[in-house]
């Protein structure tokens, strides 16, 4: 690719892409609970005539919402990632064997990911080995390109990151141009203008063993996958950051006024002391104050007291904690809320929850079927309709599941009542335990019942003799 075509393509998305990163490292800061109250303006600005300040106490106390709500949707989509069906026994452990170990930690990530940007990404490629190699990647590395058609095919992807130069120590951004057949490098100093760009000489050759900028891939598509975290595109703080951050301030404010506010407020007349800080160590260390005092101005000593609106202030943050959860389509765990319900009502409990979930999976069974076609394609297996099986974890009344399943026998099949039974994760593995039992019952039976005939026979005919 020419060097001048490079430059127009980072010149044309960098800008775009900055206001996305913006969001995303937003979301994941709302993620850790390092909300927008840490970073408010310092009350301590507001100062009197003489420059002490009007308000001492300056508590910002974040309350991580935004991280409740997506690791609820996290655990209840991913705590048992979904499965796949290939129709080909064989490929299907192909494809487990490639997904790994970290597959549901992977599906973890993404899902957060997806969550605070709006967008998770999986990277994939050949390892040194030859193997099919996989990753999550972080979504700010990520500016894909869309051929602008109808189904918006993605034609390729630029990866840009930051890295730093082992020999040097100086900072470099790289990038990393992908399309169906090959990926070209560049990079430039971070402190460098676009205009200064050049090509960065990481791999091999395999004619020359020279150092290129340009690899053939030869993986037949784009290497990465795009996983959306739902029909808009947009992430989980969208509905719910300013009632975040209105909560923060309510709350804060109310500690705040719990510390600045005293219980009681001293009125003094005919005050026989210096100043205010020798009226305090008097009252507190002889518990007794002097008072001026003459006919026609009597001292003395009055008490006023402030009453907080904590009633106002409760209705506020209970008000907003509800619209948390109703627009960040949650439920809310307090104990209240659970109890010895049925399965229906606790059905009900997460109808929001489920609707969330529902729209993120409609967009990842389209980068799981990706990624399975993707690995097939690698290893030359045949891959038509892939069947998903998703699983979701949630407080479930399992006796009233058992009942269900135990009285639906005969009625629908054994694999239907062992996908839905409380007690099996891997309907297959439970499958082949029971197939294995009964064919040992079987067996067991078998033996008994030919010892027990062989037993009557030898004992017929010496017992009486009737049957010689």
């Amino acid at each position: 690719m020419d060097i001048e075509i490079v430059k127009k393509l980072i010149t044309k998305y960098e800008p775009g892409h900055m206001s996305f990163v913006q969001k995303a490292l937003t979301g994941e800061r709302y993620y850790r609970n390092k909300t927008d109250i840490l970073a408010a303006e310092n009350k301590d600005k507001d100062k009197d005539a003489e420059g002490n300040p009007i308000r001492n106490a300056d508590n910002r106390i974040p309350r991580n919402f935004h991280g409740l709500l997506v690791n609820q949707k996290t655990a209840y989509a991913f705590t048992s990632p979904p499965l796949f069906d290939t129709g080909s026994k064989e490929t299907n452990a192909k494809v487990e064997d490639v997904l790994g170990d970290d597959y549901r930690k992977n599906c973890t990530t993404l899902c957060v990911n997806a969550s605070n940007s709006g967008i998770a990404w999986v990277h994939y490629w050949r390892g040194e080995d030859g193997a099919f190699e996989w990753s999550v990647c972080p979504s700010t590395d990520v500016i894909p390109v869309f051929d602008g058609s109808l189904k918006n095919r993605m034609i390729g992807a630029l990866r840009e990151y930051q890295t730093i130069d082992e020999s040097t120590g100086e900072g470099f951004i790289r990038y990393e141009f992908w399309n169906d057949r090959t990926c070209e490098t560049y990079q430039r100093r971070a402190s460098d203008p676009i205009d200064l760009i050049m090509p960065y000489f990481m791999f091999e050759s395999p004619d020359t063993g020279e150092l290129v900028n340009t690899y053939e891939h030869g993986l037949g598509a784009v290497p990465f996958i795009p996983f959306w975290n739902n029909n808009i595109h947009e992430s989980d703080l969208e509905n719910i950051k300013p009632l975040i951050d209105v909560y923060d301030k309510v709350f804060s404010g109310f500690i705040n006024d719990l510390d600045d506010v005293q219980e009681l407020i001293f009125v003094l007349s005919g005050y026989g002391g210096q100043d205010l800080k020798e009226f305090l160590s008097d009252l507190k260390k002889y518990k007794a104050i002097k008072i001026d005092t003459d006919d026609d101005h009597p001292g003395g000593v009055q008490t006023l007291s402030i009453e907080i609106p904590i009633d106002a202030r409760n209705s506020v943050l209970e008000a907003t904690r509800k619209a948390i959860f109703e627009q960040g389509f949650g439920f809310d765990p307090r104990p209240e809320n659970f109890g010895n319900q049925s399965g229906v009502a606790l059905k009900f409990m997460y109808a929001l929850l489920e609707m969330k979930t529902g729209l993120m999976e409609t967009e990842f069974q389209s980068g799981f079927n990706a990624l399975v076609r993707a690995i097939c394609r690698f290893y030359g297996m045949k891959c038509g309709k892939i069947i998903q099986t998703w699983t979701r974890t949630s407080i479930r009344n399992d006796v009233e599941q058992a009942q269900i399943c135990q009285s639906s026998v005969g009625i629908v099949s054994r694999k239907t009542i062992l996908r839905n039974h409380p007690f099996v994760e891997d309907v297959d593995a439970e499958i082949k335990q029971l197939d294995k039992e009964e064919a040992e019952d079987t067996e067991k039976k078998s033996e008994y019942g030919f010892l027990g005939d062989s037993h009557k026979h030898t004992r017929g005919p010496g017992a009486g003799g009737d049957e010689a």
